[in-house]
């Protein structure tokens, strides 16, 4: 490369080191075990990136043996990073209400129970609680469930990361029968209702 090119290049970083990272954005959804939610936004096209972790509660009690308790104010939640040219917020919610968890269930998601199980759209933005809002109107409006959507929708205030044997849990525990009964099903339902979606 020329030394001029080089400098050209060099002065649009020094700039413009946000450049990239402004192509993404993120959102925070709470649907149960965080295991099976990561594992299903992870098989997304057009997410970059999803970490397990903690939301709606304290920075002190964002640990698991707390959060356990179910008396913290958290959820077990995931952040899904994503590049919205190649897939939208509202796409993620469509995946986040019929594959990630079932909405109607409150304060559990299958086997498991207590508030830190709760559905919850924590939303990063007024554009993010608007579409939120929007999907849970047009659910409701279809019937598309038989019981009523109970998620939350609440503003985001901070997201806290999971210990990390938590982190890619699912992809390193597929024998774990947890995984096999709970969570695997939900990523092969991803694969056959949205294959447009899927990434392997």
């Amino acid at each position: 490369m020329a030394r001029s090119s080089v400098a050209r290049a060099l002065l649009f970083v020094a700039l413009f080191p946000l450049a990239a990272a402004a192509q993404t954005q993120t959102a925070v959804f709470s649907g149960g075990c965080f295991w099976g939610v990561d594992a299903v936004f992870k098989h997304v096209k057009g997410v970059t990136r999803v970490v397990s972790g903690y939301s709606g509660g304290e920075a002190s009690t964002a640990h698991y043996e707390i959060v356990s308790e179910g008396t913290t104010g958290h959820a077990e939640s995931v952040q899904v990073t994503f590049d919205p040219s190649i897939v939208t917020y509202s796409t993620l919610l469509k995946v986040f209400f019929s594959v990630a968890h079932d909405p109607t269930e409150l304060n559990r998601q299958g086997p498991d129970e207590g508030t830190q199980y709760r559905s919850v759209i924590f939303f990063a933005s007024a554009e993010q609680q608007k579409a939120a809002k929007a999907s849970i109107d047009d659910l409701t409006k279809a019937k598309a469930y038989r019981g009523p959507i109970v998620t939350q929708v609440v503003p985001l205030k901070e997201f806290y990361a999971a210990e990390g044997y938590h982190q890619d849990y699912l992809a390193h525990h597929l024998t774990q029968p947890y995984i096999v009964y709970n969570d695997l099903p939900k990523v092969a339902n991803l694969k056959s209702k949205y294959p447009e979606l899927y990434r392997p």
